[in-house]
């Protein structure tokens, strides 16, 4: 992101641990365990083994990286897949930073002669290899090999259509993270606006027909749009709510549940950084729009699925209050022995893009990766150690004690709430 040319690595670069596919599911104390305090390993079954799985971990990984460039695609996209859960659920900078480039050139090989799933997971893989890497010269050298071709790939409307929406959510972070120029990510995001204006409704009210596929294309665009308004400065955001903010309400109306949403919070962001600039705020279409975002969070519509009229009616009525009232409703985060407070559109849509990509992973990233604790003004990565761990740590049977009470409390709470309800009966 435009900054300093400070140097800020993915996190703290200790041994690199054993991996497989289902780490991702770990829970994260067992990450934090072997991140704050290598002797634990140790402990269990000796520095000898501990040496030995590190060396089976970076066997696997070069593995990983030569066989990005086997002649099969199947071969290269299972490769592409291990390094992409490799990345979201450990911290290896040292190991990564040592071969960046060689990774760097596999990623652009996929994307440039891959098709599809392969040219999807590429894009992803180019994400984490930024997040990795942190803000820093060496994230910018790979997203400066690997721009234009995510821009081409997303300009070209031959090009394979999962391919385009993975770019179009991989280039706003990679963007976020590596770009050093405001005047680049200006220009990006104009190059997502040239792709969701067109699902605009038309001036008689009308919505574009668009294919379901292309719709997706559109809303990711406009979320890593979102995205790139969190570092925005004020004289941008002033031309851009000029510009937009009349503009966005036409994607209210548009038939897929996801593009609402997505126009929805980015109108809510709008408004939040509009305050932070001026309090006083003010918008000539408040009425109106108002009376629409009131609409969606009381959508009751028939021919509507269900399961989206639930969704949409949740987030719509926080919307609403967002913009009425400048209000956002606050979630805390948990990981480990730290917690982190979601208080604000920018700080939501910032998670949300990172936890798109890390997964499972999120909160061990929270607690161990420098790059991101600072994007969240977290502070250095908290030591533990192993006593502190272990004291944190319940046995599986203490957490089955711990689920079978909270379901026998459910279930009477619910049962003396059915017991209150009025027989009405048949007359």
């Amino acid at each position: 992101m435009p900054r300093n040319k400070k140097k800020n690595r993915g996190g703290q670069h200790g041994a690199v641990q054993p991996f497989s596919d289902e780490d991702a599911s770990i829970e994260t104390l067992s990450h934090c365990s072997s991140f704050s305090d290598t002797t634990s390993v140790a402990d269990e079954g000796g520095e000898t083994n501990e040496d030995s799985a590190q060396e089976d971990f970076q066997y696997k990984l070069k593995g990983f990286i030569d066989s990005t460039v086997d002649k099969s695609a199947k071969t290269r996209q299972g490769a592409l897949d291990g390094l992409k859960t490799a990345m979201a659920t450990r911290i290896l900078y040292e190991f990564i930073s040592e071969r960046r480039m060689t990774i760097t050139d596999s990623i652009e090989r996929c994307l440039k002669k891959g098709k599809g799933e392969e040219q999807r997971a590429a894009a992803s893989l180019a994400c984490l290899l930024c997040i990795q890497l942190g803000s820093g010269i060496e994230s910018e050298e790979v997203f400066k090999t690997l721009k234009p071709i995510f821009k081409n790939i997303l300009a070209d409307g031959s090009a394979n259509i999962q391919a385009r929406q993975a770019v179009a959510t991989s280039l706003g972070l990679c963007t976020l993270v590596a770009e050093d120029d405001i005047l680049d990510v200006q220009a990006t995001m104009e190059c997502f606006e040239n792709l969701f204006t067109r699902s605009y409704a038309k001036a008689d009210g009308t919505c574009p027909s668009i294919s379901p596929q292309m719709s997706q294309l559109h809303t990711n665009s406009l979320r890593s749009w979102a995205l790139l308004l969190t570092i925005c400065s004020s004289s941008q955001l002033k031309d851009i709510l000029q510009k937009h903010l009349l503009k966005l309400q036409r994607l209210l109306e548009s038939d897929d549940v996801n593009m609402r949403i997505a126009a929805g919070e980015t109108i809510a962001l709008l408004f939040e950084l509009a305050r932070d600039i001026d309090s006083d705020f003010e918008f000539d279409g408040w009425d109106e729009l108002c009376d629409k975002l009131n609409a969606l969070a009381t959508d009751c519509n028939k021919h509507r699925a269900k399961t989206d009229k639930r969704k949409q009616r949740s987030v719509f009525r926080d919307v609403l209050k967002a913009v009425e009232e400048g209000a956002f409703q606050s979630e805390t985060i948990r990981f480990g022995t730290e917690r982190m407070n979601i208080d604000s559109w920018v700080r939501k849509r910032t998670y949300d893009a990172f936890r798109e990509f890390v997964g499972s992973g999120m909160n061990y990233h929270l607690q161990a990766n420098e790059f991101i604790r600072d994007v969240f003004e977290l502070g250095p990565p908290m030591l533990v150690d192993s006593a502190t761990m272990k004291a944190m740590k319940i046995s599986r049977f203490e957490r089955h004690l711990h689920n079978s009470a909270a379901f026998k409390a459910r279930t009477k709470a619910r049962s003396k709430f059915r017991d209150k309800r009025v027989d009405v009966g048949e007359f």
